[in-house]
């Protein structure tokens, strides 16, 4: 008798636990071929809300641990993605069809990414601070610290271009909200599940899989969401709708790329600063 797979139904990630979405909702999740591959959670406004909560909570130990501790971790996630590197080569050739040669390509850009922004998880800081020159008996510093809670809209790659938006906010001490692509989800949960078996607190990466211009406009009017990544919205109307709604409570935002991105590119220290405010101290030098 011929054995029927057991097709997995991906749940959501959400505070360090995989719940199923609060409604119910999964969708289906073909492969390049068009057969079933899995079912994904459908997110919901009450899910979003939930790993907002979960992010929130998760701020203030994050963001309060060393640098060089945020680097251990991400670098911890590289370890164990590594370990699982066979796992993802094949979702990537089921998902999008595409060669090994080239899935193996991407899942050791990404891999590499995790520990490129590893490395600037201590460094970023001598680079933006500085010492201000005044008029006056004091010294006057500017340094950065994280913005808080960010939502991220993941661009359609399904790993490489996940890993750089997220990996960049939570080096910096940020939590995150990630809307997983629409297109190709899965990744984005396996992704979870290697955070999961890290040293990563729960709560700092929350994943949702499920529809963006359902769950994006609840995260960019949320009130306790401190930027938002608009790389992954395709829609000029939706992510100009996105950018208003953000206007309420002074999100940070980042704008949609107008030309698309090559993941592959070594990146900037760009999408650190976006997720940084610099803090300026006064101090009176002592007589």
């Amino acid at each position: 008798m011929a054995r029927l797979d057991v097709k997995k139904t991906y749940k959501l990630y959400i505070g360090g636990a995989f719940p199923r979405s609060e409604s119910g909702r999964t969708s289906v999740v073909n492969d390049a071929q068009g057969n079933l591959l899995a079912n994904a959670a459908k997110a919901s406004r009450k899910d979003a809300r939930d790993a907002v909560i979960a992010a929130r909570k998760a701020f203030g130990g994050w963001s309060s641990a060393t640098a060089y501790n945020r680097g251990q971790v991400l670098y911890r996630i590289a370890e164990v993605l590594e370990g699982r590197r066979d796992q993802f080569v094949a979702e990537l050739r089921a998902t999008e069809g595409i060669t090994a040669a080239k899935a193996t390509t991407y899942v050791d850009a990404a891999i590499d990414r995790i520990v490129w922004y590893a490395g600037w998880a201590d460094k970023i800081t001598q680079v933006v601070s500085t010492a201000n020159p005044v008029a006056g008996p004091f010294f006057n510093l500017s340094s950065p610290e994280p913005t808080g809670v960010v939502a991220v809209v993941a661009p359609r790659g399904p790993l490489l271009g996940l890993v750089s938006v997220v990996a960049p906010v939570i080096a910096t001490g940020n939590t995150c909200v990630v809307i997983a692509s629409e297109a190709h989800p899965l990744t984005a949960i396996t992704l979870g599940e290697v955070m999961a078996t890290s040293d990563l607190p729960g709560g700092v990466v929350n994943m949702l899989t499920g529809s963006v211009a359902e769950i994006a406009p609840w995260l960019a009017s949320h009130m306790d969401v401190n930027g938002i990544d608009l790389t992954g919205v395709a829609d000029p109307e939706l992510a100009a709708a996105l950018e208003t709604a953000s206007a309420d409570n002074l999100k940070r935002v980042r704008r949609a790329p107008e030309v698309a991105v090559d993941w592959l590119a070594t990146p900037g220290i760009d999408r650190l600063t976006d997720w940084l405010e610099t803090k300026t101290v006064w101090h009176p030098i002592g007589v």
